[in-house]
């Protein structure tokens, strides 16, 4: 059972910026949010963007297959390094690599 994530970033921006819920790329996103990569472009919206808060809430992404598999083929397609992936998506590159263990046969 996963949560209604539209209802619930729909909510948070009844209550905290209704006057955003005019605007057609919000109303586009909170629609079609399908994938966690979709959850947390929204929440980048909503978010402060503190070094603290980044921080904490790094620790605390949790990602779906059909993600991991688009950052992996992102990766694979422009040929980038690990260490740059990991800096770019703010993880640690330990779990790049466990992913790669993981699912790197399902890449093509």
């Amino acid at each position: 059972m996963t949560p209604n994530y539209k209802k619930i970033y729909y909510d948070i921006f009844k209550e905290k910026y209704p006057e955003q819920l005019d605007d057609p790329q919000i109303l586009y996103l909170l629609d079609n949010i399908n994938t966690i990569e979709d959850v947390l472009k929204v929440n980048a919206l909503i978010s402060e963007s503190s070094r603290e808060s980044e921080k904490n809430n790094q620790r605390l992404k949790n990602y779906d297959k059909a993600t991991v598999l688009k950052l992996l083929q992102y990766q694979k397609k422009h040929n980038l390094s690990t260490n740059f992936m990991s800096k770019k998506h703010k993880m640690s590159r330990t779990t790049i690599m466990k992913w790669w263990k993981i699912f790197g046969e399902e890449i093509l």
